[in-house]
């Protein structure tokens, strides 16, 4: 049997669909739900008029994931109402991340997203803090073995996840974008000064637009749990559609991943958001991104890679490489974050404490 990303079709030509038998139509929803992008995807067919056409089947599991959607974009709400007011004594700014960023700021990149954690970013010597803060309003780190709360403290961008003991939801609280031990070395500080505050939600902020599309390539293309990695890389084609309406965007886009050390994250988002989702990134723009593109042989092995690792985590698309081009971009995040020697020393602790426990 052909493999084909249904996803991907129904994302970039939604009036293909109208052709598709109620089996094409169950494996896309198959494909759409290993993705996390069935609430996105009934969105963008109801937009095109190519909902009403699904069966009967396939038409219920699109609205139930438009209806979860809907119902975790007002949890979200909630959730950064609760850590406004838990932080708010503190007087420390907050700027909101990824999921949390695009739904509180009302970007498309939220719409339909299913959302597991809310990120945030605050100043690190604002870290001890906001993590008393947050636990005398009922948060606690989910990481209670020593070796893994020393390993976040001292080596990661954000502290051990916290979990709050009465609603169960997670926050993830950051310091940076990258961990400091990574080869790029983005500024928060320049991060935090370009950042945007939210009408009418004082204390809140996100970061700019340019930023943000950096951010979001840097967790993308750093991050070695890529079997949503499709999901993440609609957000970047969302994004970019959305914020090229904006006056010089593409140029200052440019020019920012060059201040901030990000040029490569943001030549693979730009070469991969425009060959797989069809992004109409200006030419200019695409030349332009190459100052970060890595000599020729990585870059033909990057493509073999991300374009697997970039399909929907599902047996009727991958193919028998899919998952060993998803391992090596796992060794490969943990490369870009680690010098060798804390790599070996940190995987060989991990290796003990996981004999052990299974002991």
């Amino acid at each position: 049997m052909a493999r084909r990303n249904l996803v991907l079709i129904a994302l970039t030509q939604p009036r293909a669909t109208a052709s598709w038998s109620a089996s094409d139509w169950d494996t896309l929803v198959r494909q759409a739900r290993r993705s996390n992008l069935l609430g996105h995807l009934a969105f963008r067919l109801e937009a095109a008029n190519m909902l009403a056409g699904a069966p009967p089947g396939a038409l219920a599991h699109l609205d139930a994931a438009r209806i979860l959607a809907q119902h975790q974009q007002q949890a979200v709400e909630r959730e950064v109402a609760e850590i406004r007011q838990s932080l708010a004594a503190t007087g420390v700014d907050i700027i909101l991340l990824k999921g949390a960023a695009y739904a509180i700021a009302g970007l498309r990149a939220a719409k339909g997203r299913i959302f597991s954690d809310v990120d945030i970013l605050v100043p690190k010597q604002a870290l001890l803090e906001v993590e008393s803060a947050l636990m005398q309003h009922g948060w606690i780190s989910t990481h209670h073995d020593p070796y893994d709360q020393r390993y976040y403290r001292r080596w990661m961008h954000e502290l051990p996840p916290m979990r709050h003991i009465i609603r169960q939801t997670v926050i993830d609280v950051h310091h940076a974008i990258l961990p400091e031990t990574a080869r790029l070395k983005p500024d928060s500080a320049k991060l935090r000064t370009a950042a945007v505050p939210l009408e009418g939600k004082k204390g809140l902020f996100v970061f700019s637009p340019a930023d943000i599309v950096l951010h979001s390539a840097t967790h993308l293309f750093h991050d070695g749990e890529l079997e949503h990695g499709l999901r993440d890389l609609v957000d970047l084609d969302t994004l970019l559609r959305e914020f090229a309406q904006q006056a010089g965007f593409w140029d200052m886009l440019v020019e920012r991943a060059a201040e901030l050390d990000l040029r490569r994250p943001l030549y693979y988002a730009l070469r991969y958001t425009a060959h797989i989702l069809g992004t109409p990134v200006p030419p200019q723009i695409l030349q332009a991104a190459e100052a970060g593109k890595p000599v020729p042989v990585i870059d033909r092995l990057m493509d073999a890679l991300f374009v697997r690792a970039l399909c929907p985590d599902h047996s009727s698309v991958a193919d028998r490489f899919t998952p060993i081009a998803r391992r090596i971009l796992y060794v490969r995040s943990h490369w870009l974050r680690m010098p060798p020697l804390l790599l070996v020393y940190h995987l060989t602790i991990k290796a003990f404490s996981s004999r052990s426990s299974e002991d």
